[in-house]
């Protein structure tokens, strides 16, 4: 009979059982830690030393600054309404609020006007363009191309080359309102009486997750609103502003500022900790300047707009260059209160840290220390369970 020969086993075979066997085994191990006295008081005070720094970071800056034994909101619902007050005076003519406040509705972003820069009647027609436009200037017919537009000019080009509105240079003819901006301008300075006017910043916010509101006016039915004035030590609720209070407080010159406009950020934070009462949330007020002031190319603040009307059936316009200074009203805050689980979180956290000054000393004792063999020979042991009585009895290292 012929003899059958058996397919040899791929080599390596009983090598990978083995050591799946032994992960497997390794698996339902259990590890303990082992206590050990070291009698060296050097890595005795480092080991010490540690447990301090932690202990003092957690207790210090964790739960006492940071208190992360609460539960925390950021980002405050917030409403903002805004009015002001005042009446102001130019070299021709006084003005009243409606007039130099923008927008009118009292949001938490508005301009108050400063400085003008006005060109009255202005009509579709035809007129020299702005010197300050570039290729604007011309010494006959054939600079000007007819139909030409510049994004940044006053309006369709004519093919004409025409004098200027005064001195002897001369400018491509346009097709716009006319005259042009710097033709006929006139400008107005409203800031003089302007620091005297005041400002009424309403704000009320309100904290979802802890259902907590309040607002930064007092809960008073007197007309006190009416006679008082912010002070962050004697009337901190009453939000009742002088602009030339909030410039000061930006540390700007109120003349300058005026003259070349600016923003102004009012920032209020409501930092809650309602473990406390309610009447220990109280808003913080800072000012400071927004705009980028020492920019050239982007420094100051100014806006256009115009006033329409007819004459004589024809329509007119009276277009405003506006400098003023924008104020800015900012609210942000957090609120905290105690809670369980991020308290028990932070606990578990700084039980567990403590156990760094161990780390370190064993890896000291391990790297550096003459008797890092013997040490090394005393900590880790193994017990081997077996049913064989005469088989375990001892450790093995």
């Amino acid at each position: 009979m012929a003899a059958v020969e058996l397919e040899p086993k791929p080599p390596g075979m009983g090598t990978v059982r083995r050591l799946a066997q032994g992960c497997w085994s390794a698996f339902w191990d259990y590890e303990t830690p082992k206590v050990m006295v070291v009698k060296n008081r050097h890595l005795g005070v480092v080991y010490r030393m540690v447990q301090l720094l932690i202990l003092v970071y957690f207790v210090w800056y964790v739960f006492i600054l940071q208190k992360s034994y609460q539960d925390r909101e950021t980002g405050p619902e917030s409403s903002i309404i805004t009015k002001v007050k005042g009446i102001s005076a130019s070299e021709h003519r006084v003005w009243d609020v409606e007039e130099y406040v923008k927008p009118p509705e009292g949001g938490s972003v508005f301009s108050v006007i400063t400085r003008m820069e006005v060109t009255p009647s202005q009509m579709l027609g035809t007129c020299p363009e702005s010197i300050r436009v570039s290729n604007a200037s011309c010494n006959s017919d054939e600079d000007c191309v007819a139909g030409e537009l510049d994004m940044l000019g006053n309006g369709l080009r004519t093919g004409h080359c025409v004098p200027y509105y005064h001195g002897p240079s001369k400018t491509c003819e346009v097709s716009g309102w006319c005259p042009a901006e710097d033709g006929a301008s006139v400008s107005q300075f409203l800031g003089k009486m302007a620091p005297n006017f005041t400002i009424l910043i309403k704000n009320s916010i309100h904290y979802p997750k802890f259902q907590f509101s309040k607002g930064n006016i007092a809960s008073r039915e007197d007309d006190y609103l009416k006679h008082c004035s912010f002070d962050e030590v004697s009337d901190l609720y009453c939000p009742i502003f002088k602009l030339g209070f909030l410039v000061e407080q930006a540390g700007e010159n109120f003349t300058e500022l005026a003259h070349k406009g600016g923003v102004i950020g009012v920032i209020i934070n409501w930092d809650c900790d309602l473990d406390l009462s309610a009447s220990k949330c109280n808003p913080k007020y800072s000012f400071r300047r927004l705009d980028p002031k020492h920019v050239p190319a982007s420094s100051g603040y100014n806006f256009r707009f115009a006033k329409y009307y007819e004459v004589n059936g024809t329509t007119a316009r009276t277009l405003i260059k506006a400098y003023g200074i924008r104020i800015d009203v900012i609210v942000h805050g957090q609120a905290g209160k105690f809670s369980l689980i991020p308290t028990i979180i932070n606990l578990a956290t700084a039980l567990t840290s403590i156990g760094v000054g161990s780390f370190l000393c064993d890896w000291i004792l391990l790297t550096f220390m003459n008797k890092n063999k013997v040490y090394s020979h005393k900590k880790f042991d193994k017990i081997v369970d077996s049913p064989n009585p005469t088989v375990g009895q001892g450790l093995s290292a």
